[in-house]
């Protein structure tokens, strides 16, 4: 019996989910959560074979939440479920130590094997997705340049950003600049459209 913990803050698609795999014989839901801060914590409790995490949830996204399962129950494995096909998040999601990375459009029938694949230590990702992930490389982005842009992505001024990171003005303008020639972007907005577009943020 493969022990699996749920991670999505939409209660109607986590029930779907749940409903779904109670239909396999050798699957079991064993804990069920809709915030990414309470996923360790879950997984602690209930010790699950593989946690299937959303990405974006309150609290903590589902890629910090994978990382923080590798650190604290290196046994789960993870397998990230997602709208977003994007192929920053693939990397990233890799990086945290997650074993799959499946779309939400897939068929339903492939979330049963994904999961059987990584309980038994397999990678699970969509071909097209690792491709892109290929092509797109990865991030040209510092984490400075990022934490930058993704604050001016949330608007207000130089001074306010400045002020959010505790940064000098003529830095944050730096950082901006800097990502927007990384990007091939003529403005801070399409530079913060772009790296979202590609996972990058």
């Amino acid at each position: 019996m493969i022990r699996v913990l749920l991670a999505e803050d939409q209660a109607m698609v986590r029930g779907a989910l749940a409903a779904l795999l109670a239909l396999e014989a050798d699957l079991r839901v064993v804990a069920q959560v809709c915030r990414g801060d309470e996923v360790v914590e879950a997984a602690r409790r209930t010790g699950p074979d593989v946690a299937l995490l959303d990405i974006e949830m309150p609290g903590m996204d589902g890629i910090a939440a994978a990382a923080g399962l590798r650190r604290e129950v290196p046994a789960c494995r993870v397998v990230m479920l997602t709208t977003f096909g994007r192929p920053g998040y693939l990397r990233r999601a890799m990086e945290a130590g997650a074993a799959g990375f499946l779309l939400k459009d897939a068929p339903s029938a492939e979330l049963a094997v994904a999961i059987r694949r990584a309980a038994a230590g397999e990678r699970v990702v969509s071909p097209d997705l690792a491709l892109e992930a290929l092509l797109w490389g990865e991030s040209p982005l510092s984490e400075r340049e990022r934490e930058v842009l993704a604050a001016a992505r949330r608007g207000g001024t130089v001074a306010e950003i400045a002020e959010e990171l505790h940064l000098s003005e003529g830095t944050v303008r730096n950082h901006l600049s800097a990502a927007i020639g990384k990007t091939d972007a003529r403005t801070r907005a399409e530079a913060a459209r772009i790296a979202e577009e590609r996972g990058w943020l």
